[in-house]
């Protein structure tokens, strides 16, 4: 039986689009794709997020690969971007509340760097959450089985009874290695609901 609900962070509550983000900051169209590579696709990029490199180190890293006139816009997609582009996908809210007021366990799984603190309460349905595991705080990504194992045995879960929701299939795939059972989230709220209820979980169709 499904007692606890697992939510991804990432296009899952908060809308998580890189591409936005930069377009939205001003940056000139043909140093778009340079910035989105050098800056999100990056190794440092990852490190940040596995907490194994702090955001100023990492930053610090990519700045040599970037034109100067490109550092400021760098460092304020690393350091605030949660200030300007923190944008809900809409419905979470609602689920998270929703299955909070069913009883069941919500926490936060998330490959996410240092400073989620700092934004956490403006997540869709934080309120409501009764646990988090950060990667940065636990030097872990998904989908490494640890990070999962580590949700499990910080607030003391059995694998049987969690259902986990990210939007990639690889994170997915991670969760069932351990026990875990999960849905994709690709932006259909309707679809994940009644994957939800598939698994047992009375939620509104």
């Amino acid at each position: 039986m499904i007692r606890n609900i697992v939510f991804d962070m990432g296009n899952v509550l908060i809308q998580w689009r890189p591409d936005l983000f930069v377009e939205g900051l001003g940056v000139p169209p043909e140093d778009r794709s340079l910035l989105l590579r050098e800056l999100f696709g990056s190794v440092e990029w990852i490190q940040m997020d596995r907490g194994t490199l702090s955001m100023e180190d990492g930053l610090a890293a990519v700045r040599p690969r970037l034109p100067e006139r490109l550092w400021d816009a760098a460092g304020e997609l690393t350091r605030n971007w949660w200030r300007r582009w923190l944008l809900p996908v809409e419905g979470m809210a609602d689920l998270v509340r929703e299955l909070k007021g069913l009883r069941y366990g919500v926490y936060l799984l998330s490959n996410a760097k240092e400073d989620l603190p700092l934004y956490f309460g403006r997540i869709p349905g934080s309120e409501c959450f009764d646990g988090r595991i950060v990667s940065a705080d636990w030097k872990l990504l998904k989908p490494q089985p640890e990070i999962y194992q580590t949700l499990l045995r910080e607030y003391d879960l059995r694998a049987e009874e969690c259902f986990f929701i990210d939007d990639l299939n690889i994170n997915i795939e991670g969760a069932k290695l351990v026990g875990m059972d999960g849905a994709i989230f690709d932006g259909d709220l309707s679809r994940l609901r009644r994957s939800l209820s598939a698994a047992g979980v009375p939620v509104k169709p």
